[in-house]
């Protein structure tokens, strides 16, 4: 909001020092982010700044960190990229699988997270539904409760119920951290949604599965979008659920940093970090337009 031409100097003065200090704290945010990044093209082994990098020397700036997270792990890295090489890659580097058990624990639990989410805010948006705040309070306590309280408890369950050290276990612990984000995206929406649409077209014989898919989906898709981004970004992240109910065939990309730092310190976890600094900031720019585009079809300018 620009700043009104009849402000006082009061006004003119909290106007500006608002802002600087709105900026002070992203800066503070993001000072990790701005470290770890430069830091990871170091040409040396070291997690500081060498005098060749703060002098802008060429020489002190290398993609050796990114190129070992590709071959670690891999039998015969030396050997010229042929098919053998391709299949050494694929079958032995040490961070493509991980990654892989990121990418698929990441997306079934997302799906699992995701549907039963979206039928909670559905269900929780309808102003019949006995017990709403509480029911609220409950499925989104998994995001206010400490996760290592959560890990330990699903680790206790699991135990019992056999689903300790499976992908099935792993996948439903991170969709039970990933359901709250979806309810409350997608219970966001559905506020400014007109219950009316709903009544007109069950006034035009369309059933409630026709309507559903064919009304409300349309208009709520971009917060279960947005809350499906949201659960898989907190799966592709999370390390300390990983930690209490997977075993070591099971490692996903934050464990595999993890145990990097506890067993080899180098600066390859620094590009791994960067690589998933990027990916997390073009999820959140994509939740971003997702939520602008909602707010057009739902008549809101944003200002």
């Amino acid at each position: 909001m620009a700043l009104p031409t009849y402000a006082t100097p009061l006004e003119k003065t909290w106007y500006y020092t608002f802002r600087v200090i709105c900026a002070l704290i992203f800066l503070f945010l993001i000072a990790p982010i701005l470290i770890v990044i430069p830091l990871s093209f170091n040409a040396e082994p070291y997690f500081t700044f060498t005098p060749k990098m703060l002098s802008f020397d060429p020489e002190g700036y290398s993609l050796r960190w990114y190129a070992n997270l590709v071959t670690f792990g891999m039998v015969a890295p030396e050997t010229a990229q042929g098919a053998g090489w391709w299949a050494d890659l694929w079958d032995n580097s040490q961070w493509l699988q991980v990654t892989k058990h990121s990418i698929i624990i990441g997306v079934f639990s997302t799906i699992v997270a995701t549907g039963l989410g979206t039928l909670a805010a559905l269900g929780l948006s309808r102003p019949e539904m006995p017990y709403r705040r509480l029911i609220m309070a409950v499925l989104i306590s998994p995001m206010i409760v400490p996760v290592i309280i959560t890990a330990t408890g699903l680790f206790f369950f699991y135990s019992k119920t056999g689903l300790a050290y499976s992908y099935p276990g792993i996948i439903l612990a991170h969709a039970t951290l990933g359901i709250p984000f979806v309810i409350i995206t997608v219970t966001a929406t559905l506020v400014g949604f007109d219950q009316s649409l709903i009544r007109a077209a069950a006034s035009l014989g369309a059933n409630p599965r026709t309507t559903f898919f064919k009304v409300i989906m349309p208009l709520i898709l971009p917060g279960v979008v947005s809350g499906a981004l949201f659960a898989f970004v907190t799966s592709f992240d999370e390390v300390v659920v990983v930690l209490f109910v997977a075993d070591h065939s099971q490692q996903t990309i934050p464990r595999q940093m993890w145990n990097g730092i506890r067993e080899r310190i180098s600066p390859e976890i620094l590009a791994a970090a960067t690589i998933l600094v990027i990916i997390s900031i073009a999820l959140l720019t994509t939740v971003e337009l997702l939520r602008r585009r909602s707010e057009r079809l739902r008549g809101v300018t944003p200002h």
